[in-house]
C-alpha cells in the first residue's frame, strides 16, 4: 500500500465513512428525543409505541442485512464498498426526515408519532446497511492487530472531526432554539456526509476483495451464490455457540443502553437541573460538544496504552471508573451545578470512548470463527449482525424507560411550561 505524505490511503478511505456517519449520528441521537418531546409535543404513549416499533425493526434489520451482504449475488450488496457507495445518499436523506415536520403539530398529535416511527426506522435501516458494511470492512482490511489499531487511530480522528457537528450545531442554532438555522445546518451536514461516505465506496480495498470478485464470477456461472435459510440458521448457531461471543453480547447490550441514555438525555438533564444563569447557552454548547469530541481525543491518546495493556483491561477500567463516579455524584447531590456539569460531560466521554473500542473484540471473534470452522472467507457481516440482533433493542429500551421515569416525576408538566423550570423544584 502506497503512502502519500505519511497518510495510509486505505485507512483514510475507510475512516471517511466514520467521518460522514459521525456528523449525522451525533446530531440525530443528541437532538431527536428533545425535538419530539419538547417541540413536536409527542405524547408518552405515542413515543413508547414508536420506540417499540423501532426496537423490533432495529433488532431485525441487522441480521437481515448481514445475511444479504454476506450471501447476495448482487455486487451492490455483497461488495462492502458498493454497499457504502450506493447506500450513502439514502442514508443522508433519512437523516433529514425528523428535522422537517409534516405540519404544525398540536400536543398529542398522532401524526407526530407516525413521523417518529418513520424517521427512526428509515434512519436506522440505512445506517445499518452502510455501517454494517463498514464494520465488515474493518475485519477484512487486515487480520494483523497492528493494522487494526492503525484503523482505530484513523477512525478516532474521523470521529473526532465528525463529532464537532454537535458543537457547531449548538453554537449556530443556539441549541436548537433557532430552528431554521438548525434545519439549514442539518442539510449542510447531510451533503458533506454523503461526499465522505462515497469516498470510502470509491477508494477503499480489502484483502478479500480479489477473492470476492472471483467468487462472484464463479457464483454467476454456477448459479449457487446464495445460502439457504437452513444454512444461515446453522451458521448463526455456530456463531452463538461461542462463549466469548455470548459474553461480549451481554456486555455490549448494557453499554449500548448506557450510551443511548447519555446521548438522548444529557441535554434534557442539563436544561432542567442546571440554571441558565449558572451555565449560559454558549457554555452548554461547548459542554455538549466536549461530550462528543473528547472521547475521540481520549482514544487517540490511549493508543500506546492499548498496545501495552490491550483493549480488555482498558474497557474494564472504564467500567470501574463509571461506577465510582456515579456513586460519588449521587452522594454529593445535584445542587453542585458545576460539578454536575463536569460529571455529565465526563460520563459521556468515558462511555463513548470505551464503546469506540468494541470493534476490536468483535473483529477477533470474526477471526476465531474463521479459523475454527475453516471458512474460505470471514462471516463478518453475520457476526456483527447477530451481535446487533441482541444489543440494538437497548437503543429503544433506554429512552422508553427514562421517559417513563421522568414523567412520573413531573417532566411532562415541566415540558409544557414556557419558562425554564426551576432546578430546585425539579430536584425536590
Amino acid at each position: 500500500m502506497k503512502f502519500v505524505w505519511g497518510i495510509h490511503p486505505n485507512a483514510l478511505a475507510y475512516s471517511m465513512t466514520t467521518l460522514g456517519a459521525g456528523m449525522m449520528n451525533s446530531i440525530f441521537n443528541f437532538y431527536y428525543v428533545k425535538l419530539f418531546l419538547n417541540r413536536y409535543k409527542i405524547s408518552e404513549a405515542a413515543f413508547h409505541q414508536a420506540q417499540v416499533v423501532f426496537m423490533i425493526w432495529n433488532a431485525i434489520n441487522d441480521p437481515l442485512f448481514g445475511y444479504i451482504q454476506d450471501n447476495s449475488s448482487f455486487s451492490c450488496c455483497s461488495r462492502r464498498q458498493f454497499s457504502i457507495l450506493y447506500g450513502a445518499p439514502l442514508y443522508a436523506l433519512a437523516f433529514l426526515l425528523p428535522w422537517f415536520p409534516w405540519k404544525h403539530y398540536e400536543e398529542g398529535d398522532w401524526q407526530s408519532g407516525l413521523h417518529l416511527i418513520i424517521a427512526l426506522c428509515a434512519f436506522d435501516g440505512l445506517l445499518t446497511f452502510v455501517l454494517l458494511a463498514q464494520c465488515a470492512l474493518f475485519a477484512e482490511i487486515s487480520t494483523r492487530h497492528e493494522s487494526r489499531l492503525q484503523l482505530i487511530k484513523y477512525n478516532q480522528v474521523a470521529t473526532l472531526l465528525g463529532s464537532t457537528s454537535i458543537l457547531f450545531c449548538g453554537l449556530i442554532s443556539d441549541n436548537m432554539e433557532n430552528f431554521a438555522s438548525f434545519q439549514a445546518f442539518t442539510v449542510l451536514v447531510a451533503a458533506l456526509a454523503t461526499a465522505c461516505m462515497c469516498y470510502t465506496g470509491k477508494y477503499s480495498t480489502s484483502q478479500y476483495e480479489q477473492r470476492e470478485i472471483c467468487m462472484e464470477n464463479a457464483n454467476l456461472e454456477n448459479g449457487d451464490g446464495t445460502l439457504s435459510w437452513s444454512s444461515v440458521i446453522s451458521l448463526t448457531k455456530q456463531i452463538m455457540a461461542e462463549k466469548n461471543f455470548l459474553l461480549f453480547v451481554a456486555m455490549n447490550f448494557f453499554q449500548i443502553f448506557h450510551l443511548a441514555f447519555c446521548n438522548n438525555f444529557t441535554m434534557i438533564f442539563a436544561d432542567n437541573l442546571i440554571p441558565k444563569d449558572v451555565l449560559p447557552s454558549s457554555l452548554r454548547s461547548i459542554m455538549y460538544g466536549a461530550g462528543f469530541i473528547c472521547p475521540q481525543c481520549l482514544v487517540l491518546l490511549s493508543h500506546t496504552s492499548l498496545k501495552k495493556f490491550g483493549y480488555y483491561r482498558i474497557i474494564l477500567f472504564s467500567f470501574y471508573f463509571e461506577g465510582v463516579a456515579a456513586a460519588a455524584m449521587f452522594i454529593l447531590g445535584s445542587e453542585h451545578y458545576y460539578l454536575l456539569a463536569f460529571y455529565l460531560t465526563t460520563n459521556m466521554v468515558i462511555v463513548q470512548a470505551s464503546f469506540s473500542l468494541f470493534n476490536l473484540p468483535l473483529a477477533d471473534i470474526v477471526d476465531a470463527d474463521l479459523i475454527k470452522h475453516k471458512r474460505r472467507s470471514p462471516l463478518s457481516s453475520m457476526v456483527f449482525g447477530t451481535n446487533a440482533l441482541f444489543t440494538k433493542p437497548a437503543q429503544s429500551l433506554a429512552p422508553m424507560l427514562v421517559v417513563t421515569i421522568l414523567n412520573q416525576f413531573g417532566y411532562e408538566n415541566l415540558n409544557n411550561e414556557v419558562a425554564q423550570p426551576d432546578p430546585r423544584r425539579v430536584i425536590n
